[in-house]
């Protein structure tokens, strides 16, 4: 619904040069409340539903003079409300986003470099209570953007959202961080780590409630064991395929894929990612959100990370052992919790160097460092530069000291690259970023092999070209759809070396172990599938209710290999978090039942050997280093653990095999799925 009575918005005092944008219409159910704010300058306003908020017209390219947009903002209540900026081209349809959310009862400030809109960057970066500022949508050019709309696009089902801000403002300069924010609850943190705002049934009230708890956990670590059906490797004892390699392998019994751990058992991984000390709070620049410091210089030293984290997880734990051996203390109930909760695998991001002193089957990340190799579009870097397969042999040395464990499953070359998330191929997004590069060279040769003369390529990409132009120089005409076909399949040219490259170096290192892929959001484009052949195992995040069949069965069919699961989880909002995370039940109860519903679902497929939950804690309630802030973990920063995802996870994972052999039915009794409530 779009509504013209209009009203008007309260001013803020204006940077010099700045343009005051002018609303020109609500959108949706947006109301003005004429309640004073707490920011000088500020309107409060209230939206019932989703797509709410201000629609601005201008005359074309008054945005392009011009560095940031900005407004300071605060959010009423204890939830998350997520915004989105939209910048609209007059006439082509193409649409740039900039999606955020914020802390509530916290100021935050808005800088919105316009320079965004070319794409080279997916995020922006957290600054203080305004999280996780995500680019999306289509490259614009700010000389045809005439519109703009700021809308409300997420929040809590069935509450209202309310939040005040100022007027916004295009500055022609960079905009200033904001310091001392304003917080009109006081501290958002209590001493333990947990949310001051929320409060409910199982919170821990005290130091030495939290305290005991823990150290009964270290007390029965020991007794916590798998189930005697489990083989030495979390393996099934009564699936053999044979005496075993000594390492992981993947395996097709003619009816299903299998990993096989080494000793030859049948293996389904149920792993568990971040098994690490991780409950960190960006705290830089909120330090008044704070009800509790702890003291850098003393006991707390290891709680602190580069000045803007605090983790008050390893704040507990030290509180509860002392400042001498608490983190192998640590390690070892962690490992024991997997065991009780019948995990079988360590997942990604984790300290997995506490799985291979225990000999518990884990996996490990690995990260592309560009030593020689520029990156040429985001974090694609130039595959065809003299140095990459140095930097590629560099990053397969990463393997060095786990090339004769047995505990390792496997690795991970990379976690959903920012290029992946673009709406650009990578080689149309190169075009526009980078000047000159080899890959660049590479791809006039490409087009000059396949066209030899430019008047042949002017007619096929149906707009003026050279091959100059091809291999340097950034670009800002708009491509052809002709144009972006061939930029297509090279762009899978770029990708299949980029792949084959780094899964040749790894194997030379380290032939033993399985490559698990990339960690892929979703299903691969057409154009990538190619390089994606040197994996073992094709890795997916998947925050679907259950994983689709017709995924698996398409990498089957593009690939024939297995699926892993590397990211997925469901979250809520009765424990004092602010967001839920990706997948949203109403309660504890119905994490579990979704737990049993996606974990059950994919042990039964035939073309998926495992899922890894994300994560082993909650996020911190005042936000991780971006900003995310949900409930996904078994247990909470007081290491309390959640009692009915516990007991769903012991069910279904004594119930994998099972499951895997077709010899029972998945568990059906799916909860309601609420909207998503996320960033």
């Amino acid at each position: 619904m779009l509504r013209r009575d209009l009203f008007p918005l309260a001013l803020a005092p204006l940077a010099a040069g700045a343009e005051l944008l002018k609303p020109s219409s609500t959108l949706g159910s947006l109301q003005r409340e004429t309640a004073a704010a707490p920011i000088e300058g500020a309107t409060w306003f209230r939206a019932e539903s989703e797509g709410a908020g201000l629609e601005y017209r201008f005359p074309a390219g008054l945005l392009a003079g011009f560095h940031s947009l900005t407004t300071d903002m605060l959010l009423d209540g204890s939830t998350l409300i997520v915004f989105t900026i939209a910048l609209f081209e007059s006439g082509t349809g193409r649409r740039f986003q900039l999606r955020f959310a914020g802390l509530n009862q916290c100021s935050f400030r808005v800088r919105m470099p316009l320079s965004l809109v070319d794409q080279s960057r997916w995020q922006a970066g957290r600054e203080g209570a305004f999280l996780k500022p995500l680019v999306g949508g289509d490259r614009v050019d700010l000389a045809k953007v005439d519109r703009l709309t700021f809308t409300m696009t997420r929040k809590a089902p069935g509450a209202a959202a309310r939040w005040c801000m100022t007027r916004l403002q295009a500055s022609p300069t960079e905009v200033p961080k904001l310091t001392g924010p304003i917080l009109p609850k006081g501290p958002l943190l209590d001493e333990l780590g947990q949310s001051r705002l929320h409060d409910w049934p199982a919170k821990t009230r005290t130091v030495e409630q939290m305290r005991q708890r823990v150290r009964a956990q270290f007390e029965s670590a020991s007794k916590q064991n798998w189930p005697e059906e489990f083989s030495r490797w979390g393996g099934c004892k009564a699936k053999k395929f044979a005496e075993g390699s000594g390492f992981f392998r993947t395996h097709h019994d003619g009816r299903r894929w299998w990993l096989a751990d080494p000793n030859g058992y049948a293996f389904w991984s149920a792993g568990i990612d971040c098994v690490r000390v991780d409950c960190e709070a960006r705290s830089d620049g909120l330090e008044d959100a704070l009800s509790w410091k702890p003291d850098p210089n003393g006991d707390f030293k290891d709680v602190y990370r580069g000045g803007a984290s605090i983790n008050y997880l390893a704040a507990n734990l030290i509180r509860a052992f002392g400042s001498e051996g608490w983190r192998e203390k640590w390690a070892a109930i962690a490992l024991a919790q997997l065991r009780r909760l019948r995990f079988n695998t360590v997942g990604n991001w984790s300290e997995w160097e506490f799985a291979r002193r225990a000999r518990f089957p884990y996996v490990r990340p690995l990260t592309f460092l560009s030593f020689r190799t520029p990156f040429v579009y985001r974090d694609f870097p130039d595959v065809f530069h003299p140095g990459f397969e140095q930097d590629a042999a560099a990053f397969a040395a990463q393997l060095g000291n786990t090339a004769d464990d047995p505990a390792l499953l496997g690795y991970f070359l990379m976690n959903e690259p920012t290029w992946g998330f673009s709406s650009e191929l990578p080689a149309a997004g190169m075009l526009y970023a980078t000047e000159s590069c080899h890959t660049r060279a590479e791809l006039e040769r490409f087009l000059r092999d396949k066209y030899h003369e430019e008047p042949a390529l002017e007619s096929a990409w149906k707009m003026p070209v050279t091959f100059e132009r091809i291999a340097k120089g950034k670009w800002s005409a708009r491509l052809s759809k002709e144009a972006l076909a061939d930029l297509r399949d090279f762009s899978g040219r770029m990708t299949g070396r980029y792949f084959r490259i780094l899964s040749a170096a790894c194997r030379r290192l380290d032939p033993n172990h399985l490559n698990l892929g990339m960690r892929w959001a979703g299903i691969p484009p057409d154009w990538a599938v190619q390089g994606m052949k040197s994996f073992d195992v094709f890795s997916l995040n998947c925050y679907m209710e259950k994983l689709p069949l017709e995924q698996a069965r398409k990498i089957r069919e593009l690939l024939n290999m297995p699926v892993l699961v590397g990211e997925w989880h469901f979250g809520a909002l009765d424990v004092g978090l602010p967001a839920s995370g990706i997948g949203h039940l109403k309660n504890q109860a119905d994490r579990a039942k979704a737990y049993r519903v996606y974990l059950e679902d994919a042990a039964a497929d035939p073309d998926c050997v495992g899922v890894h939950w994300f994560t082993l804690y909650d996020q911190s309630a005042l936000g991780r280093f971006d900003g995310e802030n949900y409930n996904i973990g078994f247990l909470d920063i007081c290491h309390r653990p959640y009692e009915e995802l516990s007991e769903a996870a012991i069910a279904s994972h004594e119930r994998m095999y099972a499951l895997a052999e077709g010899r029972q039915k998945p568990f059906s009794d799916a909860p309601v799925h609420l909207p998503r409530l996320f960033l």
